[in-house]
């Protein structure tokens, strides 16, 4: 018991820069107390005690305002960050080394008895405000991105972002494809986003791609001029250079929208 509780204390130390030491911890981390609760309403759901285990159950989502139904099967090391608004149905599976954020929902889509709440591997993490929902199962080292509705299967490794939410697949060279982005976005003056690859955001992939398209369209540019140059034939004027103060004043008026937005 001890050696669990010691994990579990461990393992927000390893996933939350902000933990000092282990009385802050224990004291502040609801996310940590909801787990303790469930470790005890699930032992007594699991001896038949089941109407005492849902009062545990509702005391801790009392204190911490995280629901978890002492039906749910939680594995090692299960971090909740912050914690309001989490949603953990009876039959879900949660497997060793899970992260959730705020306002998860690991829901049902049907009335009906028997597994209707999803399973999670190990080492999936989920996303602030994501939905995942009906007895599907979400592959081990899956991401799940914020605000997400997730009600289909997800393989091991990949992320799924959106509503509905759709898979973002890993291209084999993204090292290299993200160097030329970056490349491309540098010789325009613009700064894509700040695109990396661990936001793997739709808006910030689809202006990838863009920068893809122009990237392939430089080199083409470039080869033609080459070849025509070998030939003996002018080219022409070369291309105008990009006016980066403009690209600047772009962006300041999008940055300055945004606070707007938030402010």
């Amino acid at each position: 018991m001890f050696e669990r509780i010691r994990e579990d204390v461990q393992s927000v130390f390893h996933r939350d820069p902000a933990a000092r030491n282990s009385l802050e911890v224990l004291l502040n981390y609801p996310g940590l107390h909801a787990v303790f609760f469930h470790r005890l309403s699930h032992r007594l759901w699991n001896m038949g005690f089941k109407l005492l285990a849902r009062c545990v159950s509702s005391f801790a989502r009392w204190m911490t305002g995280i629901e978890i139904h002492p039906g749910a099967t939680i594995g090692r090391r299960f971090f909740i960050d912050h914690g309001m608004g989490v949603v953990i149905g009876e039959t879900a599976e949660v497997g060793d080394d899970v992260t959730l954020y705020h306002g998860v929902t690991l829901g049902g889509t049907t009335w009906n008895k028997g597994k209707r709440h999803p399973t999670l591997g190990n080492g999936v993490v989920v996303g602030a405000g994501a939905k995942v929902l009906g007895p599907i199962t979400i592959g081990a080292n899956a991401r799940v991105g914020s605000n997400a509705v997730v009600t289909k299967d997800v393989p091991e490794e990949a992320t799924v972002v959106g509503i509905p939410g759709r898979i973002i697949c890993k291209d084999d060279d993204n090292d290299c494809r993200e160097r030329q982005r970056q490349a491309m976005a540098e010789k325009i003056g613009f700064d894509a986003y700040g695109m990396t690859p661990d936001m793997p955001d739709p808006i910030a992939r689809s202006i990838g791609t863009l920068l893809d398209h122009m990237h392939a369209v430089d080199q083409k540019v470039n080869a033609i001029s080459k070849v025509l140059e070998t030939m003996g034939r002018d080219c022409g004027q070369n291309l105008p250079e990009l006016d980066e103060n403009q690209f600047a004043a772009v962006t300041d008026v999008a940055t300055e929208d945004n606070r707007t937005k938030v402010d």
